[in-house]
């Protein structure tokens, strides 16, 4: 089997290597990943200037590819420059940070480079584990985290995929794993309204001009059954079934246009 690991925390991070010494013995790995921090870049695509690709090595030291572009664009370069053939599975992560919620879908950079795998017919697993420190949240490098429960649930469902595939119509499963896990038991989930209520910061910069963050508190209450719920309140493993198709009921739209 092949198996393309990807993220958007850049290839230097910690979490890449735990992902790919979470699948090493399933097959043959591939990493290629963005050469530095890419969170909240979505599915975006580098059209207006060059990429380079260059040979790096991860910090347990094992080959890797890092791409001066997006998750995206190391996805496509992984699949069509440097691998011979299309690889049988991709994961995407593993990222530090949960990415719960709808507005996620658009926003992540690990989800990104799943969709695009799964845009190419390409079973994906997009993968991040909850943190309870904001700061580790977006650091380019090394953060001490304990990903071994997390590799355990990854090796699992890559077994699976390679085993039978996903289901017709799952395009890409988007897994979130708690920082505590208080049960080992995987629960489907649907994706919750969002993983942050929004704010702006304004400030003023030593000439006096405005400037602004935009920032967010986690949502303190989402309906049972989302992942933003039990990944907060269950503190089990959450797995949310996504598909491509996002096309709502056209006989609601055909009403309404006449």
């Amino acid at each position: 089997m092949r198996i393309l690991i990807t993220n958007d925390d850049g290839v230097n991070s910690s979490g890449i290597v735990a992902a790919k010494d979470a699948v090493s013995e399933l097959g043959d790995i591939y990493v290629v990943a963005p050469a530095t921090q890419q969170s909240g870049i979505g599915h975006a695509l580098t059209l207006f200037e060059p990429m380079r690709v260059s040979s790096s090595n991860l910090r347990d030291g094992s080959e890797a590819y890092s791409v001066s572009g997006t998750p995206t664009d190391a996805l496509i370069l992984g699949m069509y420059e440097i691998m011979d053939e299309k690889p049988d599975l991709v994961i995407s992560g593993i990222n530090i940070g949960e990415n719960l919620g709808m507005a996620e879908l658009t926003t992540s950079g690990t989800i990104g480079a799943a969709m695009e795998a799964a845009a190419h017919e390409i079973p994906a697993i997009a993968a991040s584990i909850q943190v309870t420190r904001d700061d580790i949240k977006f650091h380019d490098g090394h953060v001490d985290i304990d990903f071994s429960f997390a590799q355990k649930v990854i090796e699992r469902l890559s077994k699976m995929i390679i085993k039978k595939g996903l289901p017709e119509g799952i395009d890409l499963l988007n897994l979130n794993i708690p920082s505590h896990p208080e049960s080992h038991k995987i629960k489907l989930t649907r994706l919750g309204k969002r993983m942050y209520s929004i704010h702006i910061q304004k400030r003023l910069d030593p000439r006096g001009r405005e400037y602004y963050w935009i920032a967010g508190d986690p949502v303190g209450v989402d309906e049972e059954g989302t992942d933003v719920h039990v990944l907060r309140y269950d503190k089990c493993p959450t797995i949310t079934p996504v598909s491509l198709d996002s096309t709502s009921d056209l006989h609601l739209m055909k009403d309404w246009l006449e």
